[in-house]
This record gives structure tokens, sequence and C-alpha cells, in this order.
């Protein structure tokens, strides 16, 4: 079970949103593994990490800093947890968004333990003095706090005890290279295979109590879009689905039963994502045809088409980003059982006069 939490990101509205609400925090809370040995997946940066914390151990000293990119859910927070546990200390939590100037981070790293492990989510999203002033901390364990201002301004130099910063991000080429070369560890978290996933789904069903198949967790495996955190939050639904309408057993037969009524198809998508497949094919032949268009024709705003229902569709294969527009694969038309128009029929370019 390996998923993050974000500190600052707003309750999600889809139910295959890799974002976490209230009721994902307080789950996976209970859920998260302890250690390396029970943490799922992510074979290769298990391996490289605990190489490093074992070496930090032996030496008895505080272990590098560590960077974690990744798209959300797949499990930065619960390694960040982890790497605290390993090295027998404790773990301060914030975020980038919370630390908008040198002060805010001055205050945290004045305060911190020697050994300490200090979590940064979304540490992208950080401000710029803050910024500048974690590159002095992470390398020469020092602050300079000024005090005053103007000619009479006074740099006072704070030493800090050794510590461990933990930085998360899903947008890792935003960071700038001078913070980015300051981590000793970096590493990439991918998305989980189906196989993978199936064994959360069991980890949690057990740790919930809820009886269920290896059919049944293939069934919620395949439509998870290989996110820990979408995979759990599918087996609850299904849960509920089970003790309602059958005898609190999950088989494939019921979860697929319960994920069509929250609207989950085979492949994961859901209302919008079909919304704006729909619309590309059946309004605009395929394709090309302009972001803006394809945003109105769906009733949704721009910004919610590009980021939130693009993403997985371009990462499944089902639609293309081209210079002249969106346009569908023919993995798309296959997915929602339509046959493609004749070469020539679709696709006159009027549609890019509002913008790809």
């Amino acid at each position: 079970m390996n998923w993050d939490d974000s500190t600052d990101t707003p309750a999600p509205e889809r139910l295959v949103g890799a974002s976490a609400d209230r009721e994902d925090q307080a789950v996976e809370a209970a859920l998260r593994p302890k250690d390396l040995g029970e943490f799922i997946g992510q074979e290769k940066v298990r391996e490289q990490l605990d190489l490093v914390l074992r070496a930090a151990r032996a030496r008895g000293a505080t272990a590098d800093h560590v960077l974690l990119s990744g798209a959300p859910g797949l499990g930065k927070t619960t390694l960040s947890m982890i790497i605290a546990a390993e090295m027998g200390a404790p773990i301060r939590i914030t975020s980038g968004p919370a630390i908008q100037h040198a002060g805010d981070l001055a205050a945290i790293l004045s305060s911190l333990q020697e050994g300490e492990v200090l979590f940064l989510d979304e540490i992208h999203r950080m401000s710029r003095p803050a910024e500048e002033m974690l590159y002095m901390a992470m390398e020469d364990f020092r602050v300079d706090v000024i005090v005053g201002k103007g000619p009479g301004a006074t740099a006072i130099p704070l030493e800090l005890p050794p510590f461990t910063l933990v930085g998360a991000t899903t947008r890792a080429g935003l960071l700038p290279p001078p913070l980015r070369d300051r981590f000793g560890f970096t590493a990439h978290m991918e998305f989980y295979e189906p196989a993978e996933l199936e064994r959360v789904i069991h980890r949690s069903a057990n740790l919930l109590d809820v009886e269920i198949d290896t059919d049944g967790a293939a069934e919620i495996a395949g439509r998870s879009r290989g996110t820990p955190r979408i995979a759990n939050r599918l087996l609850r639904r299904v849960r509920d689905y089970a003790q309602v309408k059958a005898d609190g057993i999950i088989t494939r037969e019921i979860a697929a039963a319960a994920l069509q009524v929250y609207e989950v198809d085979a492949r994961g998508l859901d209302r919008l994502d079909r919304g704006v497949l729909e619309a590309l094919l059946k309004l605009f032949g395929g394709g090309p045809v302009g972001l803006s268009t394809l945003a109105v024709a769906v009733g949704e705003e721009r910004e919610t088409v590009e980021e939130v229902a693009e993403p997985f569709l371009v990462r499944e294969g089902l639609l293309a980003r081209t210079p002249r527009g969106r346009v569908a694969t023919p993995a798309a038309w296959a997915h929602l059982g339509l046959t493609p128009p004749r070469s020539g029929a679709a696709g006159n370019g009027q549609q890019d006069l509002f913008g790809a």
C-alpha cells in the first residue's frame, strides 16, 4: 500500500483522481507500510534506498538528502516516513506552498533535532527566497538570518544540526539545478503494474477485514490507473457495494458491477475521460481539433481537459497531442466500440482556428 497524502491538495471530485481527500488520508494512515520490507512495488527505488540507509546507519551518520519525483499517489510520502523509521529518527512534514517566506523555513530548520527527517512535499512550489536559504542549509547545515532592513541589516549565522531533507515533487523539471544537485539520492516513482496493484489490494483488504478473491482484486487493479491510492479508493467503494448488494465478498462480478455504478470502466476511464473521447470521435471525427474547442464540446474548462483528463488518455494511447490539435488513436475508436471514418473523411483542419 504505497501512496502520498499531499498536505495542501483539495479533495478530489473524481473517484479515479490521484489527489488525496480527508477520507484517503485517514485510511492511508492506518494502512501505510512501516518499513521497506512491507513496501510493495518500486523495486529499483527500494533497493537503492535500502543501500543508502544501511550505509548511513553503518557510519552512524544522517542519511543523504533524498528527492522523490513522480505522479501523485505512488508512495512518496510513504517512503519519507519509512526513511525516518529506518533511521530511527522523528519526521517533520510540511509542503512547498506553506513556505512563502525565508523566515518560515528558518523557523522550521532552527527547531529540527539532530538526525531528524524533514519531508517537504511539492518542493517545486516553494518561494524563491526560501529556496535560496535551503541551498546553504542542505550543504553546510547553516542559515543566515537577516535582522533589520536596508544598509543597517545584519546577517546572523545560525548553525543547524545535521538533518535529512526528503523532497517530493510531481514536476521535477521545475526544480532549479542548484537545488536538484544538492540531493545525494534522487529517485523517480513509476506507475504500478497490475500484478503489483493486486498485491496492494490484497494487503489493504486484509487490514480492512474485507474478503476478496484473486479475480476480484485483478478486476479492481485493472481499473486503478497504475496508482495504489486509486486502487485503495476503488476497493473501499467496491466493499461498500458488496456489503449492501451482496454477501460482503468481493468477486470479479461484484467488482465489475460496483465500478459500473461508479462509472469507472474496464480501463479506468471515468465520465470525464469518456466524455472527452466521445466528443473527439463523434463530433470531430477523431480530430485534429483544438483544445479550446474540445473543452467547449465537453462542457469543461480548458485547464480541466488539459490537466485532468488528457494525461491519462495520452498515457493509455487513446489520444495524441499534435501541432494541429488533439487526435484520437485507433485504440480510442476500439475502446468506445466505434468505427473510424474513411481516410480523408475527417480532420479538415477547420477546428485548428480555435487553437491547439
